[in-house]
């Protein structure tokens, strides 16, 4: 009953096979599983296919070794073909070059001809841009372009952005002649027999230096139209800073026109400088800057700004009430609130021609500043100078005190012209106007 039951269950158990080896007396047996079989069965069967394999490879060798040696040789006769095509393109290539090389060095040395009239037009603008830009006509922002400039702009790769053309300008036309090649010399496969060109050299060349050429003149145009405008600029200027000046009967300077004279002097003859526009400008904008120049030294001469920036007036000039006499007396300054000890210092540079005790006005110290005009800072505690000192707008002339015929610690702020004192305030507005004229 079991044993019908595990049949059930289980399946029919595999027989076992037990192979016997007797030997005189002796006698052994193994048992022969299934697996062993399988093992056997298989080692069989791949023995059996690799001998298959060796013997087809040794019958066909031949053939494959025959078929691979011609699959070589028409290898070797398209690449042959294929180098002997791009030989002949070099060939043309190299002879198209040889005609146009002469073009190209004419082309190089008219460029560096116009180079050579850039830079030393630049070179003659230095100066006069150093005087503008030290009369705040002009700025780092609003210089005007290099004259190697259009020759960078063709040549990206080109560190020295300041290069010439007579060193880097050069390497950057042979970098852009050199980077244009040819159409593709092998588009496939195939045998290549003639690829046409899409630019040949010296056509790049003619448009390299077309463009080259218009950006020169670009740059020279740059350089008029801001030559011009600062010579405007430099005249607006001196026109505003001369009416302030006419307005206060001071003289203005005019261009100094050097005239010649003829007794003693001579020398051999040489045919004048170029007389073009440019240079014609150019001795324009000389005269504008000198000129402004003048005007501007006369007025920052002048007492045109306030001595005490920030402080109350505590009286104006013009006619008041005399505070010891109790009367209408002309009061011939500005007086301002200053704390006792602080510095003084003057409105404009000048020549200290009084200091020490005066009057009414205590301890004071009187500048001129010429063209008749001077100022006088009265009632100090402490004079810092002495007669014949040069002082200049940040020097410190005296301290702040109450001295003479004052009521308090105050700043008594005069201004003289020709000997007769004027309203401070005149001068002071002036100098508001010329703000953006004076350093």
């Amino acid at each position: 009953m079991n044993s019908g039951h595990q049949h059930r269950v289980f399946g029919r158990r595999a027989q076992e096979y037990i192979l016997i080896l007797a030997s005189g007396d002796k006698v052994r047996h193994m048992t022969v599983r299934p697996w062993m079989a399988a093992v056997a069965f298989c080692f069989v069967g791949v023995f059996s296919i690799g001998y298959l394999l060796a013997t087809s490879y040794l019958v066909l060798r031949d053939d494959l070794i025959g078929a691979t040696m011609a699959r070589q040789a028409r290898m070797q006769h398209d690449y042959e073909d294929r180098i002997a095509a791009l030989r002949a393109q070099v060939d043309r290539i190299t002879s198209r070059q040889l005609l146009d090389q002469q073009v190209v060095e004419d082309k190089v040395d008219k460029l560096m001809e116009q180079q050579m009239a850039l830079t030393s037009r630049h070179g003659k603008l230095d100066n006069l841009l150093d005087r503008a830009e030290s009369s705040g006509l002009t700025d780092k922002a609003g210089a005007l372009p290099e004259p190697s400039s259009p020759v960078q702009s063709f040549a990206p790769d080109i560190k020295d952005k300041r290069a010439s053309l007579t060193g880097g300008g050069i390497e950057a036309i042979e970098k852009q002649l050199a980077s244009g090649a040819p159409a593709d010399a092998t588009p496939d496969n195939s045998t290549l027999a003639y690829v046409p060109s899409a630019e040949t050299v010296g056509d790049r060349a003619d448009r390299i230096f077309s463009n080259v050429t218009l950006s020169l003149k670009g740059v020279e145009q740059d350089q008029r139209n801001r030559v011009e405008q600062l010579t405007s600029d430099a005249g607006n200027a001196a026109n505003a800073i001369g009416k302030v000046l006419t307005r206060f009967k001071i003289p203005v300077p005019e261009e100094t026109a050097t005239k010649q004279d003829d007794d003693a002097v001579g020398g051999p003859y040489v045919e004048p400088e170029s007389n073009d526009d440019f240079n014609n400008s150019l001795a324009a904008l000389d005269g504008a800057l000198t000129r402004l120049e003048a005007v501007r030294s006369t007025a920052e001469s002048l007492p045109f700004r306030n001595p005490a920036i920030g402080k109350d007036v505590t009286s104006p000039f013009g006619n008041r009430r005399d505070p010891f006499l109790g009367r209408l007396a002309l009061h011939s300054g500005i007086d301002f609130r200053f704390s006792p000890g602080e510095k003084i210092r003057p409105s404009a540079p000048g020549k200290v021609i009084a200091a020490g005790w005066t009057g009414g006005y205590g301890n004071m110290v009187e500048v001129d500043h010429g063209n008749g005009i001077s100022t006088r800072y009265g009632h100090m505690s402490q004079v810092l100078v002495k007669v014949g000192d040069t002082v200049g707008r940040s020097d410190v002339i005296g301290l702040a005190g109450s001295t003479g015929r004052s009521t308090g610690t105050h700043l008594h702020y005069e201004v003289r012209q020709d000997g007769h004192a004027v309203d401070p305030v005149y001068f002071m507005n002036a100098g508001l106007k010329l703000a953006t004229y004076l350093k």
